[in-house]
């Protein structure tokens, strides 16, 4: 069976059984037979995260990154982690750095009791309910908008500053506002694909949770 990222592309999704985001991939997973084969694609990293708290051999991950998430190096976690003690510390599961840290904390040089492995939404579920004066904060910086909009009163730096996604910055709000006023940049996808992918985003919803961010 194969699972797919929900932001991978229409034809991705026409062959893929089922989307998942990083919010509900464990979830998805769950919902599959355990004596199934399934193909968990495309970013290796997240698939590693489910393979390893799931505990199923038969998990195979596409080896896919994003380059950004991949760049975030255990390096940069324990200098950050020695530079800020007291800090928690949020760490995407699309990371390159997601089993480092774990391992890291299993050893004793990362605070396993503050090191945390978290969806987008699980960040922001985090960061509404922490009392942390400052949180270590492991994924693409633009995040760290939504993290100090919901919560003024941590400080929420980035392991990583340089992590910025020069494709995601791409699109601004005047480029949207433009697109909607002047009907431009019409994305249009095959029926046939459009159809097919539909069914693997629906399969992902009707089991109960479509995810509460990337």
């Amino acid at each position: 069976m194969v699972v797919s990222y929900v932001n991978t592309t229409a034809a991705v999704k026409a062959e893929t059984d089922i989307c998942c985001t990083s919010s509900n991939a464990l979830e998805v997973v769950r919902s599959i037979p355990a004596d199934t084969e399934v193909l968990f694609c495309p970013d290796q990293f997240l698939g590693a995260h489910v393979r390893r708290t799931l505990g199923r051999d038969n998990i195979h991950t596409w080896m896919g990154e994003c380059h950004v998430h991949a760049d975030i190096s255990p390096s940069d976690l324990i200098d950050q982690v020695h530079a800020n003690p007291d800090a928690e510390l949020f760490v995407h599961p699309e990371c390159g750095c997601t089993t480092s840290a774990l391992w890291l904390a299993g050893r004793g040089e990362l605070p396993a009791e503050r090191t945390h492995i978290l969806s987008t939404g699980g960040m922001l579920t985090a960061a509404r309910s922490t009392t942390s004066a400052k949180v270590l904060v492991a994924t693409e910086v633009g995040m760290l908008h939504q993290l100090r909009h919901v919560n003024g009163l941590t400080d929420f730096e980035p392991v990583n500053p340089r992590a910025i996604c020069p494709f995601m910055k791409m699109t601004t709000r005047d480029k949207l506002l433009s697109c909607i006023e002047e009907g431009h940049d019409e994305v249009t996808v095959d029926p046939v694909i459009a159809a097919k992918a539909r069914r693997a985003v629906e399969r992902m919803i009707s089991i109960g949770n479509p995810g509460g961010g990337e």
